[in-house]
Order: C-alpha cells, then structure tokens, then sequence
C-alpha cells in the first residue's frame, strides 16, 4: 500500500512526528510519500491507499494554511481512508484533553472534514523559539495550573509509543 502523510508544521514537532509515523508505516511494509501541506501544489492523490494528515494547534487552532489545504482536497479526501494527527500541549495533560478534542471538532466543523480515524499528540515546549508575548501565552494560557515549569527550558511531551499504536491501528483497519 502506498501512504501519503500530509503535514504541517510550525516549531517542528508535529514534522517529527511525521517522519514517526511514516517510519512506522514503512517498517508494517508500506510505502510512504511524505509531504507539507503547506506547498499543497506537490500533493498527490493519485496512486494512494490511504492518507495521514497531522498539524499542530496554535492559540486553539491549527494552521489556517493546513485548513485551507483539508478544504481544498475535501474530494479527494473522500475517496481515501484518513487518520488525522493533532498535536497540541493540550494533549500532554489529563486535564487538557477535553481541549485538545475540542480542537478536532473545530477543524471539523470550520473545514466540513469528517477523517476516518483520529490521533490527539502531545507536542513540546520549544521556548527558544518563542517571543514574549508567546511566552506568556504558553505560561499564562496553554500550560496554565499544569505541572510544567517553563523555567525548566525546553521539553518534549510526545508519548511515541502512543503514536506507533495509533498509525498501527490505523493501518490494520485498511
């Protein structure tokens, strides 16, 4: 079978991810084309089994880019088995899983896009990459009363075993 991942990414993480999970699709014997949804324009459909789409979220929404490339392949789409990835830190704590589901649902809701199989991913704390006002919105908002000091510097959440289980299981029901 031939995979195609769809991506974007922001700090990285969610790319990483994606380079996982197409190393855990070729080791279950398939063929992967990885590609950023961001140049939609080097997408293609044809020839493909099915379809891993993965983004971050950013104050609570993913790319308008990643949107926009989910609205405009909508037919195409339709016509493969999809897994949807969401990366956020929402998803790196109990508490924030609700959240982080909120985000699926309202990428659903804006994009009319309804994926076969879904994935919440914790992300990671890049904090040299971010400028005061990120910094604060990370502190004050996205990791707020959650055990996470951002003093502590840069940290990845993402749970890859978590991540293997979910594109096996995505595969084994193609």
């Amino acid at each position: 079978m031939k995979i195609l991942i769809a991506y974007a990414s922001v700090e990285g993480q969610t790319a990483k991810i994606a380079d996982f999970a197409a190393e855990c699709i070729t080791q279950a014997g398939h063929d992967v084309v990885l590609a950023n949804a961001d140049d939609p324009a080097t997408i293609d459909f044809q020839n493909t089994d099915a379809v891993v789409l993965a983004a971050p979220v950013h104050q609570r929404m993913h790319p308008k880019t990643f949107e926009a490339f989910i609205e405009a392949s909508k037919s195409a789409l339709a016509q493969h088995r999809t897994l949807l990835i969401s990366v956020s830190l929402s998803a790196a704590f109990p508490e924030g899983l609700n959240d982080a589901e909120k985000y699926i649902e309202e990428l659903k809701t804006r994009t009319g896009f309804e994926p076969d199989a879904e994935l919440m991913v914790a992300g990671a704390v890049r904090i040299t990459q971010y400028d005061y006002f990120a910094m604060q919105l990370i502190q004050h908002v996205v990791l707020r009363d959650r055990d996470y000091d951002v003093s502590a510097g840069e940290q990845e959440f993402t749970d890859w075993k978590a991540v293997k289980a979910g594109v096996s299981e995505f595969l084994g029901g193609l």
